[in-house]
């Protein structure tokens, strides 16, 4: 397993309770003794929580929950989500990030969470790579108030391992882990959904085969879960024993192979057809138009439907389409194929819509069976509908639908990521 080692000086950087910490740093507040959380609280008490500063975590409270879940003997400050302020301060911290490395050598994983290769700085610096992490982190506190966490290690998956499992209760928020470090560190580890990658459906699937900890995983047949879980049972195995061949300096090209554009939203109360047809039509074509902007078509569908937590329950299912579209129509009458194939009739709180195996657009070869000329009338409708929202704003221009009372998509036009802006 030699041969299938990288060597290199890899940082994973995260922000510590992002959008929470952000709203304390504003107000002068300390985040580690401060009992604020992120939600609107006009909403209700059925709004979910974004985010709880670290003192809440400190006393058992999860990141995710809903406002009614919340104790209370303890005065909550509450803070109303304002995403593109959030989105202002990940570009800040981008933008330090850039202080130190080139832009090949940083990878942007997600609003508050990045890779950085320092391997080719070590020198340049004539530091230690401990001491270029706390350079880095000093800088995101004194330039915006903001604390940060990091893990160091040999590959991307190392030092996201180290992140994960050991940084965030480091007293200086920094952890180093080396390929030894895997057997002591990594194979006790239990659950194993606390492992970057595994979620809970492949927990309970690997604990039904008697894998209960990472190191099980790590001794256990890679021909077996090769068989069982194809090329991500194979991935799985070489991960347990650290190794992760993923290059920052080739990013763009993972990105391109991994790409997707999705949608979800919880709603405000209980959804039956023929009203949850509306919120799904609404979202079909939000992914589309992402699509369109980024001249991309999908291959491959995803439809989620989460029932009331009365209920509790869903689906979440995906289909292959015949060849790869951008077309509203033909995914949401996808969608409709799975919902009426797998909705058992219950209320209906949660929708997730997404697209993946993402290609370049194309000519699109229609069928005997579709109109053609209709379906390129609706794409010019599409296309034009895009530049008049681009021009004039998302609520400029939508579907008549959207004065029905079942209609959510006016007040979603006015967030950013389903959140006010």
């Amino acid at each position: 397993m030699e041969q299938y080692k990288l060597y290199r000086t890899i940082l994973c950087i995260d922000l510590k309770s992002f959008y929470a910490s952000v709203e304390c740093a504003l107000l002068g507040l300390d985040p580690f003794e401060t009992p604020l959380v992120v939600a609107d609280a006009s909403r209700g008490g059925g709004s979910i929580v974004l985010a709880v500063t670290p003192y809440l975590k400190r006393l058992g409270m999860p990141s995710r929950c809903r406002i009614h879940e919340l104790p209370e003997d303890i005065p909550i400050i509450f803070q109303k989500p304002r995403m593109e302020l959030y989105l202002e301060y990940s570009a800040k911290i981008i933008e330090i990030y850039l202080k130190f490395i080139s832009e090949d050598d940083l990878y942007v994983y997600s609003v508050d969470e990045a890779f950085l290769d320092i391997t080719e700085y070590l020198n340049y610096y004539q530091k230690t790579d401990i001491e270029i992490a706390k350079m880095i982190l000093d800088t995101i506190y004194n330039e915006t108030k903001l604390f940060a966490t990091c893990g160091i290690g040999p590959n991307m998956l190392i030092s996201k391992l180290a992140l994960d499992i050991e940084s965030k209760k480091a007293p200086d928020f920094i952890a180093k882990w080396t390929y030894d470090d895997i057997p002591e560190k990594l194979w006790p580890v239990s659950p194993l959904c606390e492992m970057w990658g595994i979620g809970r459906h492949m927990e309970f699937n690997l604990n039904r085969l008697g894998l209960h900890t990472i190191g099980d995983i790590a001794h256990y047949d890679p021909k077996t879960l090769k068989k069982i879980y194809g090329i991500l049972g194979e991935e799985l195995y070489y991960h347990t024993h650290g190794i992760d061949m993923s290059l920052i300096q080739s990013k763009k090209a993972v990105r391109a192979i991994s790409k997707s554009y999705g949608n979800g939203q919880t709603l405000f109360h209980d959804y039956f057809p023929p009203d949850i047809f509306q919120i799904i039509l609404e979202m079909v074509d939000d992914v589309t138009r992402r699509l369109r902007l980024h001249k991309k078509v999908a291959k491959t569908l995803h439809l989620g439907i989460g029932y009331s937590k009365e209920t509790g329950g869903g689906f979440s299912r995906q289909i292959t389409l015949d060849q790869p579209t951008a077309n509203a129509s033909v995914i949401y009458q996808n969608c409709m194929f799975l919902f009426h194939k797998y909705y058992e009739n219950e209320p209906i709180r949660r929708v997730q819509i997404s697209v993946t195996n993402l290609l370049e657009n194309h000519i699109y070869q229609f069928s005997i069976f579709e109109d053609a000329d209709l379906m390129q009338k609706e794409e010019k409708l599409h296309y034009a509908v895009d530049e008049i929202k681009f021009r004039y704003g998302k609520n400029s221009v939508n579907r008549a639908s959207s004065e029905f009372e079942s209609s959510t998509i006016k007040a979603r036009n006015k967030m950013i990521g389903g959140h006010h802006a």
